[in-house]
């Protein structure tokens, strides 16, 4: 009876110690984040941007075809690239245009970055003249997931719906598309306060009416400390603004 005792107590540890056990995937994204291509600045900002949780979310896999809609800097770039570096395929979509193409330079010139192709929307010069959007397919082999962070707040309506338009397009079926932005309260007016936050039941609507389907949605940048009434730029909530991130998939 102690023999049996002891090799069930042996038997529950060496379970306990698997189901600890990061996954091929996991170890991937830990080692991109603690790679020296990340500055500390970045580094700093992983609790609260959580990429290992958000990105697991998102089905990633490292054998993926991926698009970043409007990676800016590349925060999520640096991470993305090198999980996908020896199996997948990187691509970023970034308007070569001013400050919109600058700003991803330094990131694309990095070490390990060789596997991140570089596209473009293909389309006209948007209302406010800043941006441009999609009209079309991407000139990319069908992709797996296509991804955006904290960016769908930047565009109008016609835009937005150009923009899921062009990420349905380019998916294959099955494919997922992944949203993260600012949360905004719900059929609240536009002001100055709320211009960078997004309604997700808005977000949710456009985008099935682009032909995607709700496939998920995660809790996992619920901020409690953010009431959703200031400027996300403030600095009693930046970095702690309260984030959607919703998961579609095309049919």
């Amino acid at each position: 009876m102690r023999i049996l005792t002891t090799l069930a107590l042996g038997w529950l540890l060496a379970t306990a110690a698997l189901a600890q056990e990061p996954s091929p995937l996991q170890q991937k994204l830990e080692a991109a984040l603690d790679s020296d291509i990340r500055t500390p600045e970045e580094k700093a900002r992983d609790a609260e941007r959580k990429p290992i949780e958000v990105l697991q979310f998102m089905r990633l896999r490292d054998d993926m075809k991926v698009i970043e809609l409007l990676p800016f800097g590349g925060w999520f770039t640096k991470i993305l690239a090198q999980v996908l570096f020896d199996n997948g395929k990187m691509y970023t979509a970034q308007p070569e245009l001013g400050f919109y193409s600058d700003s991803l330079e330094p990131t694309l010139a990095l070490p390990g970055m060789e596997r991140v192709g570089k596209i473009d929307w293909n389309g006209g010069e948007t209302e406010s003249g800043n941006l441009w959007v999609g009209s079309g397919k991407w000139d990319v082999e069908p992709v797996d997931l296509v991804v955006t962070f904290r960016n769908y707040h930047n565009f109008e309506y016609a835009e937005r719906m150009a923009i899921n338009k062009s990420a349905f397009d380019v998916l294959k079926s099955g494919g997922y598309y992944g949203v993260v932005d600012h949360t905004r309260r719900h059929m609240e007016p536009d002001s100055r306060a709320n211009g960078r936050r997004v309604d997700p039941v808005l977000a949710i609507k456009e985008i099935q009416d682009s032909g995607f389907i709700l496939e998920d949605y995660t809790d996992v940048l619920r901020s409690p400390v953010d009431e959703l009434t200031l400027e996300v730029g403030q600095p009693e909530v930046t970095g702690q603004t309260d984030r959607f991130v919703l998961l579609f998939r095309k049919p």
